[in-house]
């Protein structure tokens, strides 16, 4: 395998509407050619729900509870389910269809992008691999419990110990692949679903209970905090050796900044959030 220059982002943390701007902005610069592949490392400040881009928010999101604590909101381009970014390190990787090591299929492209999760997990001691969901599985998939993100994983998402630890989803748009997801760093299964919305309280404390049966986070896993650095530093290791890439650290480029300023609008307003 030939190394292949990539580019390395910090970002640190960042509203909601900066966060997908950011993302978008990267894809389309790369997507004319002027930025390499780029992986990209983040958080979020203040937390926030993101919901997929397929979900209805009215029906799925409770808007009152979100803003009782505090919390941001936004739909993301990707699809997937609802995820409550707070303690996590959240990464995005911008990459064209066309690029050497890179699958067709959606499925497959997965698996490769997701194989950088698996490597950098287990430089961090974590016996990560890859979901492959059986039959049970394959049926709560095609009819997901709740809008939860987290409630059961999908074909090649990441899991340790059964448990689902990462949940990722990709988008393509202008020859060029986007797929961004989190891993957990802590997890409060309480403030998620606090801010979604069920039938009944009876409905939303036992898919809660089984929320809590199938997703963790490296805390519960490492029976301690796991800092923020520690984590992108093993990622970045990780995607490095999975996508036989030579990552160089980098800042975003005037242009990607001045795309991302006009594309926040975007993700503040009513019409991307709220148009299903």
């Amino acid at each position: 395998m030939r190394m292949q220059n990539w580019r390395l982002l910090h970002t640190g943390k960042g509203s909601a509407a900066f966060n997908m701007a950011v993302d978008e902005a990267v894809m389309i610069a790369h997507s004319k050619g002027e930025v390499p592949p780029t992986l990209r490392l983040y958080g979020w400040d203040p937390p926030t729900l993101s919901i997929g881009y397929f979900q209805r928010a009215g029906k799925e999101v409770d808007f009152e509870a979100l803003s009782a604590r505090g919390y941001g909101f936004v739909r993301r381009p990707t699809g997937g389910r609802a995820v409550l970014h707070d303690k996590e390190v959240t990464y995005s990787v911008v990459v064209s269809e066309s690029y050497p090591e890179m699958p067709g299929s959606v499925t497959e492209s997965y698996r490769v992008i997701s194989e950088g999760l698996v490597r950098g997990l287990r430089k961090l001691g974590f016996d990560a691999h890859f979901a492959r969901p059986d039959e049970e599985g394959r049926q709560r998939l095609a009819a997901p419990s709740s809008a939860a993100c987290f409630d059961s994983p999908s074909w090649y998402e990441v899991v340790v110990e059964g448990k689902k630890l990462v949940g990722s989803a990709q988008t393509r748009q202008r020859g060029v692949i986007l797929q961004h997801g989190s891993i957990l760093l802590d997890l409060d299964p309480e403030a998620l679903f606090a801010v979604l919305r069920f039938p009944s309280d009876r409905v939303r404390e036992r898919l809660r209970r089984t929320f809590e049966e199938h997703a963790v986070s490296l805390r519960d896993l490492a029976g301690a905090p796991v800092s923020a650095e520690r984590v992108e530093e093993a990622l970045a290791e990780g995607f490095a050796e999975a996508l036989g890439a030579r990552l160089e650290p980098g800042e975003l480029t005037a242009q990607e900044r001045e795309t991302a300023e006009q594309l926040m609008a975007k993700y503040l307003g009513d019409e991307w959030n709220y148009r299903k």
